[in-house]
């Protein structure tokens, strides 16, 4: 099917073609033309591209320095207890729950008379919470260090027993409010 396409395109076209011929020494005349214009040229392109090749380079060693640093330079993955065992997973969930619960608790108490206490155990925790992610940072560079396990423990067992006596104060509080009245 092709074949008979281009025989039919090349038969409609047969009085159009130009079949003269060139005059004497065309060749050796655009031979020349040939040399003479495009050597200036090349040698100019390739004068340009021989400045431009070192700083090519610099650019593109650049680049590559400045994506390796990136690349190396992110944050080691932070652990918690939930990523050493299943049992410790299932003990900080137990401290995370116990003290969410203290702390609606705590809210739940809010009043003139308890405002300061309240604010005050609420800094002792956000002081244990920021211990608390230096140990995270800690447990993740000592490779699950028992150490480190056990001090976590201790801190999530600090803010229960800040909560707990806090509400043990609130209710002396409350009490000492009732005699008075």
């Amino acid at each position: 099917m092709e074949k008979e396409n281009l025989e039919t395109l090349f038969e409609s076209l047969k009085n159009e073609f130009d079949v003269e011929s060139p005059n004497l020494g065309h060749q050796e005349r655009f031979i020349s033309k040939l040399n003479s214009n495009g050597s200036n040229k090349t040698l100019a392109k390739a004068k340009g591209f021989k400045l431009w090749k070192p700083l090519i380079a610099v650019a593109a060693t650049i680049v590559l320095c400045f994506s390796l640093i990136t690349v190396f330079q992110q944050e080691p993955e932070v652990k918690d207890l939930a990523s050493v065992s299943p049992e410790l997973s299932k003990t900080q969930d137990f401290f995370t729950s116990t003290i969410a619960l203290e702390l609606t608790k705590l809210n739940n108490e809010r009043s003139p008379e308890t405002e300061a206490l309240i604010n005050d155990a609420l800094k002792q925790l956000d002081i244990l919470e920021k211990d608390y992610n230096k140990l995270k940072i800690d447990l993740s560079e000592s490779g699950n260090d028992k150490r480190v396990i056990y001090a976590m423990i201790s801190n999530f067992q600090n803010r229960i027993e800040i909560l707990q006596n806090v509400m043990q104060n609130i209710e002396e509080v409350k009490q000492y409010n009732q005699e008075t009245i």
